[in-house]
């Protein structure tokens, strides 16, 4: 049976849980053992970061790694407009290459499009992101001088040199997005230690951040704190994803208390 929470409550609990020391993490092997060890039955008691605390489904559980450089994931949101389903029919099929496992795993023709964007840079194919603050949009950007000599013959094939039209997310859509899946959150970090091969945590940072803030969110962009992730190929589109840098989450609110 689920356990209902006040937040008072699961406040206590992770305290509960801080307490305990080293945990060993029961998802050995998996990315996410960090967080699927602290939401299980004998922890926690939840499921995929559901907080059951009534009348607060604004509520989210974040944890990370205190030692990783990998990005969490915040939301999931595919580009504007959705009905060209930019991924798919125009990023994969037009700019995205062979994918590596093409007549191995999958078909000779299978394709790849993956790419985590940044606002501060360009990857080695050239893409990026662009705030345009007169139109409201976050812009995805090709830039066919910026790619890589090694991807040279890749971008010989491309018949079209610049995005037109262009897949972007307008500033209240994602505000809108962000709001309603992280208006406010537990955001818990944990120390990590391997002891014969089995990996522990410690889940020693406990803050409960609230007021998530549209412009730190629009600055954590700009500032190539919080990217964006394609990952794709041909027949399966694993989401356009939200993402955020190691320790930068409480940035983005305005009010972070440490429990």
């Amino acid at each position: 049976m689920v356990e209902i929470y006040t937040k008072q409550s699961l406040i206590e609990k992770l305290r509960q849980i801080r307490d305990m020391g080293w945990i060993l993490g029961r998802r050995q092997g998996n990315a996410g053992n960090v967080g699927n060890t602290l939401e299980l039955e004998d922890l926690l008691g939840i499921q995929e970061n559901n907080l059951p605390i009534p009348n607060a489904a604004e509520w989210e559980l974040k944890c990370q790694r205190s030692n990783t450089s990998s990005l969490t994931t915040l939301f999931h949101m595919e580009p504007s407009p959705t009905a060209l389903k930019f991924v798919p029919n125009i990023l994969l099929l037009k700019y995205g290459w062979p994918h590596r496992g093409a007549g191995i795993v999958y078909p000779e023709n299978e394709r790849s499009f993956r790419q985590t964007l940044s606002a501060l840079y360009r990857t080695d194919r050239g893409f990026g992101l662009v705030l345009d603050k007169t139109e409201q949009k976050i812009l995805v950007s090709f830039d066919s001088s910026a790619v890589s000599g090694e991807h040279a013959q890749w971008l010989q094939n491309i018949e079209k040199k610049e995005l037109d039209p262009q897949p972007y997310w307008g500033f209240d859509d994602v505000f809108h997005k962000a709001g309603t899946k992280l208006l406010n959150c537990f955001y818990v970090v944990a120390d990590v230690k391997k002891e014969d091969g089995a990996e522990y945590f410690f889940y020693k940072t406990i803050m409960k951040l609230s007021r998530f803030s549209r412009d730190k969110f629009l600055a954590a962009i700009e500032n190539g704190d919080v990217l964006i992730d394609f990952d794709a190929r041909t027949g399966h589109n694993h989401g356009t994803k939200f993402r955020f840098k190691n320790g930068k989450l409480p940035e983005l609110y305005d009010e972070v208390e440490v429990i």
